[in-house]
């Protein structure tokens, strides 16, 4: 995993040793030796993640961080404090200036690269979120502004009921807490639509590390936070937690302030990421959507057929029926285009209601709809599209009481084995444009010939 990291440090020997190891690891590494200087960069170079020294003259890290967590330009960087403190306050402090995460001095070369690893692959996610959706970074601290005090739906689990109680008195009343000393039913609760699991890594009963994996390794809970407790004596199993795919950890015993520090920092990051998938799949029904009417627009009809296409070329029948509202030009220069609208809405609704659920209806532009009818052939569809052309014009649309007399005229083309999409539509069109000629409410059929 490739990415830039900026270290930060007063001292030129630890950076250079540090730099020394994150390039060993094929890291791009730039650093910086106080506080303004790393900002500086931070704010005019694409950096990835930062290491930041906790004590330094001027601006301390602390304050480096807070200022990285203002700014709409770097609050998204994943920063970890590299500090000789070993005071829970200390922690602390930094979790609440926005610190992702710590490790002490000395430094393990194990451990910082199994926290960098981890950090990466968040902000990796998040950046694809973001270049998916199209939110700005400015937009995206408002919305975690937004979400920095929602409620979580927290499950533990641990072997240890009395454990278990002490952590979720800490937690309640802000939080949702659920306790499991079950590890399989742990499971099918994170399934089921949590948003963090704490685990116990010192459980005597069940492993932890390997339930931390079982629930990497499932779809529906892949992304779920991970917050795993350990003990300090047992730093190689932290590690190796993070390999499997934790989030953060923390060491017993708990301390009140650094577990709802962590809890937040963990809630917040889940949260904002559902934030941008939801406007990923809002921006995605858009783009594939009719506003209008609801039904899938052309872009969307020409992505669906492309597999009825490709079976056409093995001798697979399907048909396409293209409709169009008849005199509609006269309906929105006389009665207006809110009556258009009213008119196009009903046509669609009735078009989906009456054809198949296999079958696919769009909407695709102005007052043109069209049907892909799989497994069927012409005189199939012609029989289909007539009953809902006599339904069209047999039923009216009210509008404020009055009663509108709507119709519409329809083509239709078979597939031919290696036709293209584009010549089945101008062949769909021309019998289109043959009803309209023919005095319109009405369905024709396109000759079926051989493609060429």
């Amino acid at each position: 995993m490739s990415a830039r990291i900026l270290v930060v440090d007063d001292l030129a020997p630890n950076r250079h040793l540090l730099e020394a190891k994150l390039r060993s690891e094929y890291y791009d590494v730039v650093s910086a030796a106080n506080g303004q200087e790393a900002l500086n960069i931070a704010e005019r170079e694409s950096i990835d993640l930062v290491l930041l020294d906790a004590i330094m003259p001027g601006i301390n890290g602390f304050d480096v961080c807070k200022k990285l967590k203002s700014d709409p330009h770097t609050w998204h960087i994943p920063v970890v404090m590299v500090t000789a403190l070993e005071e829970t306050s200390d922690r602390i402090r930094g979790l609440e200036a926005g610190a992702d995460d710590f490790i002490s001095k000395p430094v393990d070369d194990f451990n910082m690269m199994a926290r960098v690893r981890s950090l990466l692959r968040l902000k990796m996610i998040t950046d694809q979120l973001l270049t998916h959706t199209g939110q700005s970074l400015e937009d995206s601290r408002q919305m975690i502004e937004g979400i920095e005090k929602s409620h979580g739906k927290i499950l533990i689990v641990d072997d240890h009921q009395g454990r278990m109680e002490r952590m979720a008195a800490q937690l309640l009343p802000k939080h949702e807490v659920s306790l499991q000393m079950d590890p399989r039913q742990a499971i099918v609760e994170s399934r089921a639509g949590i948003d963090l699991l704490i685990v116990s890594l010192v459980s005597d009963k069940f492993d932890g590390l390997r339930l931390c994996a079982r629930l990497r390794s499932d779809e529906k809970t892949r992304d779920l936070p991970i917050l795993a407790i350990g003990e300090a004596s047992e730093e190689a199993r932290m590690v190796r937690a993070y390999d499997v795919g934790i989030n953060d950890t923390l060491m017993r015993p708990v301390e009140t302030q650094e577990l709802l520090a962590r809890v937040a920092t963990q809630l917040k990051r889940k949260f904002y990421a559902d934030s941008l998938r939801d406007n990923f799949n809002e921006n995605l029904e858009m783009v594939v959507s009719d506003p209008l009417t609801g039904l899938g627009n052309r872009r969307y009809f020409d992505r669906s057929i492309m597999p009825l296409l490709e079976q056409a070329k093995s001798g697979e029948t399907f048909s396409l029926v293209m409709f169009d509202v008849d005199h509609f030009k006269r309906v929105n220069d006389i009665l207006g285009h809110d009556t258009g609208d009213v008119i196009l809405k009903e046509i669609a609704a009735r078009l989906v209601t009456n054809f198949r659920s296999i079958d696919i209806v769009s909407r695709y532009g102005g007052e043109e709809f069209v049907v892909a009818m799989p497994d069927t052939n012409a005189d199939a569809a012609k029989i289909a599209a007539d009953r809902i052309r006599a339904l069209i014009s047999g039923t009216p649309v009210y509008l404020d009481g009055q009663a509108l007399s709507v119709s519409v005229s329809a083509g239709i083309s078979q597939s031919l084995p290696g036709e293209s999409a584009r010549d089945m539509f101008k062949r769909a069109d021309e019998a289109l444009y043959k009803a309209k000629l023919a005095g319109r409410n009405r369905v024709e059929l396109a000759p079926i010939k051989q493609a060429a």
